[in-house]
């Protein structure tokens, strides 16, 4: 593999299994490609991600951004090897009884994912979810914190916060909330039926109180009927009044994924890509999906900009990182561990107890 001096592209794409192929090395080299996203198919144990990122970096300079969606709870695409971070549900209703401990367990999880990932080569998780949890979500569930945004912010606050202290960025989702619509946005188009003033007023709030923390933001494949038929993710009265001027983000905004049924009436893939990038999405992820990738490649027209540069800085890894062994000497890590692993127990204990009766 030769590497090849290319500046980053606005392409999230992810691969097959867990080496690169020929074809793959190709794609990769894109100038259009900025990030790769790794999925639990691409993950056989500690060493061979190690040398999957490795060679994934080796192909260009600066090197391709690693990403992967590693919350905990039941998304979490690494296990074995890897701490077994809660939902964020569990978190939340910890914080209902103990608050100070579930704030310090949310920034233990974030320091513990964000150095277990950045120990194996991967830059970049997307996380935290920041919808509310209204109990009809088929696709949230357990992943959001809390119903109160408040208490959302202050446990999203947390975990960045320990996200941070291991050198990784965050991505805050699914602008403005995907948790009161029922449908899952993978297999359809969920609607929102509410009114601006009640999304405002709960869902937006933690994107409000994240402020600056939220070094980017991913919308969701929700159409909200009573501000825009377009889903949040083609909007520009979503991503531009109100995430941009509104609230004042200046990060970088990711599409969700779309090759998603969600973003299916939008028109074929290279329409979708289109749509994006035209409401305001600085990036844009195709997943599953070579042929789309392909296609959008070979139509898509993109112009770089300073500002899409400085947006995609912030998201970058900061500060060389230890390997699994030397993190293994880091006191402040074991003790996050040790805390994650005996709330953990907790549960497990409570759920065996509750399957008893």
């Amino acid at each position: 593999m030769e590497k090849v001096d290319r500046p980053l592209g606005p392409l999230v794409v992810d691969i097959a299994g867990t080496e690169l192929t020929d074809e793959e090395i190709k794609l990769l080299q894109h100038p259009m490609v900025g990030m790769v996203i790794l999925f639990t198919r691409n993950f056989e144990n500690i060493d061979q991600l190690h040398n999957l990122t490795h060679d994934i970096h080796a192909l260009r300079n600066p090197p391709l951004i690693i990403g992967v969606d590693h919350e905990g709870g039941r998304i979490q695409r690494f296990r074995e090897g890897f701490t077994r971070i809660p939902s964020m549900n569990s978190l939340g209703q910890l914080y209902d009884k103990e608050p100070q401990r579930a704030h310090s367990l949310a920034a233990a999880c974030g320091l513990v994912m964000a150095a277990e990932l950045r120990a194996c080569g991967v830059d970049f998780t997307f996380a935290p979810c920041l919808d509310l949890d209204y109990g009809q979500s088929a696709v949230i569930g357990t992943r959001s914190f809390h119903r109160n945004p408040r208490v959302v912010s202050i446990l999203a606050t947390a975990l960045i916060g320990g996200m941070s202290q291991a050198g990784m960025a965050c991505c805050g989702k699914h602008f403005p909330g995907h948790g009161y619509a029922s449908a899952d946005s993978h297999v359809e188009l969920p609607v929102d039926d509410r009114p601006l003033s009640d999304i405002r007023s709960n869902d937006e709030v933690p994107y409000k109180s994240l402020g600056v923390l939220l070094t980017s933001v991913m919308p969701a494949h929700v159409a909200y009927s009573q501000v825009d038929s377009a889903p949040a993710g083609f909007s520009k009265k979503w991503l531009q009044e109100e995430l941009r001027t509104r609230l004042g983000f200046t990060g970088l905004i990711f599409s969700d994924d779309l090759s998603m049924k969600g973003a299916a009436e939008i028109g074929e893939i290279t329409a979708r890509s289109d749509a994006a990038f035209a409401a305001g999405c600085d990036m844009i992820l195709i997943c599953n999906d070579p042929d789309g990738v392909q296609q959008v490649l070979a139509n898509q027209r993109w112009i770089r900009t300073k500002l899409f540069d400085e947006r995609l800085a912030r998201i970058l890894p900061r500060g060389k990182f230890p390997s699994r062994d030397g993190l293994e000497l880091n006191a402040n890590y074991k003790t996050c561990v040790e805390m994650i692993e005996a709330f953990n127990a907790e549960l497990n204990q409570k759920a065996e107890t509750a399957a008893a009766f």
